[in-house]
């Protein structure tokens, strides 16, 4: 089992605060910024103290703030400059807020940040701008091995939690209509599931009837909900599977299990041609392109 980190490297540190190795080195001896132990090597080792710090810094500094000035602050003034900057520059602050509260598990600030932006900005604002942005810089820290893989879970656990309230909300939208139906489903192997949950909420705030079935489903078990839902529009987000290379098959399979009568909409960064010119595929490289699409059909 992995060990979650309590202490970092100057290299974490720079994946952490985008703010380079060298330059931190600088603040350090120039203005007493951070106070690293250090291995019997020499290696600068940092607590979680430290690292908070410098995430406060790095957004002043940031903001415009003079590294000098920071520096002789103590840690109320920098809170209540911290909580100024708020109102001017909502978005930077509430992504570090939440960074920090993923590093530090701390489910009570998260869930604060989020209520505090819920009553003043709309939800796919707050989505676009800010929970994707945070859930790429955690992929990123991830890969680099800055944060253990707890620290992904944490947030998108949190972030899944809000989209299913959210979409509950907005289920009173949903009316008897002539509106197509669709069912939303991730293909086997695929267990990236906010995506396709996102998709979900802004099709059910348009007043579409949707059936979410979630992740991990075989391509046959797309079969019987045809039986009940002939003219459903199926609708998937790919992020690792299919591979890029079996995209073409998968594809094909599904059209032999489902047919090319239902619309197929793909969701997901993930490049393929449609060669063979199928009427009934749909793609959306971008989740902005996707609800641009629903604002004209709704």
């Amino acid at each position: 089992m992995a060990v979650v980190k309590t202490e970092f490297s100057i290299k974490d540190l720079e994946n952490l605060s985008d703010v380079k190795a060298h330059t931190i080195r600088i603040w350090e001896k120039r203005y007493n910024l951070l106070e690293p132990d250090r291995t019997d090597t020499n290696i600068r080792r940092y607590d979680m103290d430290n690292l908070k710090k410098l995430l406060n810094i790095t957004l002043l500094y940031k903001a415009g703030h003079k590294i000098s000035k920071l520096a002789e602050m103590d840690p109320i003034q920098i809170q209540t400059l911290i909580t100024e900057e708020t109102e001017s520059n909502s978005t930077n602050y509430a992504l570090e807020s939440l960074r920090a509260a993923m590093l530090a598990f701390n489910v009570e600030k998260f869930d604060s940040v989020l209520e505090n932006l819920l009553n003043e900005r709309d939800f796919r604002d707050i989505y676009l701008n800010i929970l994707v942005p945070l859930l790429r810089n955690a992929g990123m820290l991830w890969q680099t091995g800055t944060v253990d893989p707890s620290h992904e879970h944490f947030i998108s656990q949190r972030i899944k939690h809000l989209l299913i309230l959210k979409t509950a909300e907005v289920k009173k939208n949903i009316r008897d209509n002539e509106l197509a139906e669709f069912v939303l489903y991730l293909p086997s192997g695929e267990g990236h599931e906010i995506g396709l949950l996102y998709a979900n909420y802004e099709l059910v705030r348009r007043g579409f009837k949707t059936l979410y079935l979630g992740a991990n489903i075989p391509t046959e078990s797309l079969e019987p909900v045809l039986k009940q839902k002939r003219d459903a529009i199926f609708v998937s987000y790919f992020t690792v599977c299919p591979k890029l290379e079996d995209m073409e098959t998968y594809i094909q399979n599904f059209l032999h299990s489902v047919g090319a009568k239902n619309e197929f909409w793909i969701l997901g960064n993930r490049p393929y041609k449609n060669k063979g010119g199928i009427k009934s595929l749909k793609r959306f490289e971008e989740i902005t392109s996707f609800v641009g699409y629903l604002d004209k059909i709704s």
